[in-house]
């Protein structure tokens, strides 16, 4: 299947309840979402849920540029050849700040950020200085310090198979999708990001973040005052893929997007 200039898997039909759109995290694809899928199923669900291959990921074809505004209108263009009104957008990880980017620009009835804090400066900090590594023939050795810290052989064998086969780590997505984060000063991305979260709040949409760790109190702290009306769900023994150690209880949260008003 394709929509704009996307792949994607579609299941279910349109049956009067938000479709779910489900984003992967860099490197990945479409395929990490099969647990949740295999869980939604389970439950009877005939909900409409699209996963996509991010741009330059999977079968989506390459860019020659990652900027995140531009991704959320690549986004765009899919979800509305999709027919997709007014989604429940989920992504895990790069896919987090996907949606969450989506939400503050299109109308939503729910985000659900798996596992991506959205205050990104000890990592950018991290990104600078290795973007001298990450130009050179030894990219990959950023990328394997950053696995190492997802302690991928914690994971039960089912999820480590699909981490370690259903992905594509390629040089140009490192330098295209992390480009901005490379380049722009922290205290203007969180500005950046509290504009964003400001936008989410003031168009009440329903926000659930999902952690596989304990989440650090002055980051839950920042993330409740920028966001007053956050869901926080800490799935704890599942590291960086909560979606992939607990489909079932991500399964739920989608499912329980949008919040009913009466």
């Amino acid at each position: 299947m394709r929509y704009g200039n996307l792949a994607a898997d579609s299941n279910g039909v349109d049956d009067g309840r938000p479709a779910l759109v489900l984003l992967h995290g860099l490197t990945f694809d479409r395929r990490h979402w099969s647990p949740v899928l295999a869980d939604l199923a389970l439950a009877g669900s005939n909900r409409r849920v699209v996963a996509f291959d991010l741009p330059g990921h999977g079968e989506s074809p390459r860019r020659d540029s990652y900027g995140l505004t531009e991704l959320v209108d690549v986004l765009h263009e899919a979800i509305t050849e999709a027919d997709l009104t007014a989604p429940v957008v989920a992504g895990h990880s790069l896919g987090g700040v996907l949606a969450t980017a989506y939400a503050a620009r299109y109308p939503v009835n729910g985000v659900v950020n798996i596992d991506q804090p959205l205050r990104s400066g000890g990592f950018a900090d991290f990104l600078r200085r290795s973007e001298p590594q990450l130009n050179s023939a030894g990219f990959l050795n950023v990328w394997k310090t950053l696995l190492d810290g997802m302690h991928i052989d914690e994971l039960p064998p089912s999820a480590q198979h699909l981490v370690r086969t259903a992905t594509d780590p390629r040089q140009d997505l490192f330098l295209g999708y992390w480009r901005d984060l490379m380049h722009t000063p922290n205290d203007q991305s969180d500005e950046n990001t509290t504009r964003t979260l400001t936008a989410i709040h003031t168009a009440r949409t329903p926000y659930h973040y999902i952690a596989g760790t304990p989440i650090a109190p002055t980051y839950r702290t920042w993330l409740e005052t920028a966001l007053p009306d956050v869901q926080i769900t800490e799935l704890l023994g599942s590291g960086h893929f909560p979606h992939l150690v607990h489909p079932a209880a991500v399964a739920r949260a989608l499912a329980e997007l949008p919040v009913p008003t009466h």
